[in-house]
């Protein structure tokens, strides 16, 4: 047997980036455990996209072939106050050519390809976190019997969220990382089809400081979010999301958002959080290391949450499996790789906000302007201009663990050569 089945690994959480990071790290010799705060694996989920920087490394990890682009071709609406509909934008107009579907399709990837003998602890989650030069000692509290247990591991990966129990134990309180954006966001899956749009057609309701999106699908039900500036998040968060949305939006919306609205008001599985990037100046500290959105949460308007996930995950185990005997090392060159994806990442998030939530009505006149350019070879140039798509391309697009650990000149010039070749047919 290999000698490193015997280094042990505790991945807190059992999301996207949990169980893919378990994923890896068990294809490189180590034995992980599992440990997950909820009493059962997520399922559903809202609107994520998958940029070729995630498909990359899904492939990779074998998931790819569990995953399919949903994304409808339809063209998308925009709303009027008034209920009427104008040409829109959708996310199919973004550069880069994502593919869109929800996140229970990428968790589902994830779990049918977790190794069997890989042990998953529910209802459980670290207490304290003492490590030195040798290994880690983690308290684990099962909230089924109450009881705690100290166990030994060679590494712990926090994979568990923006609000990250591991990175409050080991890095400081969340308020020391977490930089609000000062926007709420409700996301949730939408039974059939809001009133009064057509099946497989996206929509948008955009006003200065608030927005609607329906994102839909070829293959399954739509998902929407709704996102609106705020000055106070904790009153938002006091109350139902419901009433916080309904304010937000104002009074006499139109009969879709209308509908939107009282569907979120019975959904059981919606998002209803501020938008916050999660901005540390390192994401590990001896034996310990951050992943994910527990690291680095680029927000939703990035786009980048489970590729980048998916892409640490890649190029983490990549690393270990090269150097297995040098940890610190592995974990600052790590670090020093994904650094320039995820700082652009976070950049792109602050940015892209006014895409979803524009600041002023000279925006959305703009806004307005652009399905009509997209007619024309040179608008279709202008509108890939002010979307970015170079960077777009040269970030999200990356092979990221090729660009890091090199690969061969001819491997990164096959690489860009047909990310640009991808973009130009689209």
């Amino acid at each position: 047997m290999d000698q490193m089945t015997s280094r042990r690994v505790l991945v807190v959480g059992m999301g996207i980036s949990g169980m893919a990071t378990a994923k890896r790290l068990r294809m490189a010799g180590w034995e992980p455990v599992i440990v997950e705060r909820a009493s059962a694996r997520r399922l559903g989920g809202y609107f994520v996209v998958l940029f070729e920087a995630g498909r990359a490394a899904a492939e990779r990890l074998g998931m790819l072939k569990h995953l399919h682009d949903r994304k409808s071709l339809q063209p998308g609406v925009d709303l009027t106050r008034s209920g009427k509909h104008r040409p829109g934008l959708s996310y199919v107009d973004m550069p880069g050519q994502p593919w869109l579907m929800v996140r229970g399709d990428v968790e589902q990837a994830a779990f049918a390809e977790l190794p069997a003998d890989i042990e998953v602890r529910y209802s459980t989650s670290p207490t304290e976190i003492v490590q030195d030069a040798d290994g880690v000692d983690v308290t684990l509290l099962d909230a089924r019997t109450g009881t705690s247990s100290t166990e030994r591991f060679d590494l712990v990966i926090g994979a568990d969220g923006i609000r990250s129990t591991v990175r409050s134990l080991v890095f400081g309180p969340h308020e020391k990382f977490l930089h609000p954006l000062g926007y709420m966001i409700a996301a949730f899956e939408f039974p059939g089809t809001p009133e009064g749009l057509e099946p497989g057609v996206g929509a948008t309701f955009l006003e200065p400081d608030r927005g609607m999106w329906v994102y839909a699908f070829t293959d399954r039900d739509p998902t929407i979010m709704l996102s609106y500036r705020t000055d106070d998040v904790a009153a938002e968060r006091s109350r139902p999301a419901v009433e916080s949305v309904r304010a937000a939006f104002g009074a006499n919306p139109p009969q879709t958002l209308v509908d939107v609205m009282n569907t979120l008001e019975s959904s059981q599985t919606g998002l209803f959080d501020s938008a916050d990037q999660v901005r540390m100046p390192t994401w590990h500290k001896g034996r310990v290391l951050l992943l994910g959105d527990s690291a680095w949460c680029v927000t939703v308007y990035a786009g980048m949450g489970v590729s980048s996930a998916l892409a640490g995950a890649d190029l983490l185990g990549t690393m270990l499996e090269q150097n297995p005997d040098d940890l610190e090392s592995v974990l600052t060159e790590w670090e020093r790789g994904m650094r320039p994806y995820v700082a652009y990442y976070q950049e792109s998030g602050v940015k892209d906000r006014a895409f979803f939530v524009p600041d002023s009505k000279l925006q959305l006149l703009l806004r307005r302007l652009l399905p009509l350019a997209g007619r024309t070879r040179f608008g279709r140039r202008v509108i890939a201009k002010l979307l970015n798509a170079e960077d777009v391309i040269r970030y999200k697009n990356a092979n990221i663990l090729t660009e890091v650990l090199g690969g061969s000149p001819q491997q990164r010039k096959e690489s860009q050569v047909d990310q640009r070749a991808r973009h130009s047919a689209a």
